[in-house]
């Protein structure tokens, strides 16, 4: 056990932290807090987006948000593999809400390795 637990040591001291954002937890009205978070990994950024008022009056969330966030980041040559593609977390306004079953749910919105679409 303590081997393991030795190596663990050793790789934790290996990783550097290559981006940090300080988090200020937001307002939330009606289940949504009109923001979302945004992360380049080629470039080592984070930072906080405000969501667009015609996405948020056209889409109630999860789903919606993220094939329209993706539809106008990625171009029609953009593949699944290329460092320009998004992976793109949503939740919906009542994600959490622990009364209602189901609730707690995640669209993961990409370019599919086997269709090449979303």
């Amino acid at each position: 056990m303590e081997e393991n637990w030795s190596m663990f040591e050793a790789s934790k001291e290996n990783k550097k932290i290559l981006a940090s954002f300080e988090f200020e937890p937001g307002k939330v009205e009606k289940g949504y807090t009109d923001r979302r978070l945004y992360i380049n990994l080629l470039k080592n950024k984070i930072e906080e987006k405000p969501i667009d008022l015609p996405v948020k009056e056209t889409f109630t969330g999860g789903r919606g948000y993220g094939i329209w966030y993706l539809w106008n980041t990625v171009s029609s040559n953009t593949k699944w593999n290329d460092p320009e593609n998004e992976i793109i977390f949503c939740t919906g306004p009542i994600c959490g809400v622990t009364q209602y079953s189901g609730t707690g749910k995640t669209h993961i919105v990409t370019l599919s390795l086997e269709t090449g679409t979303v």
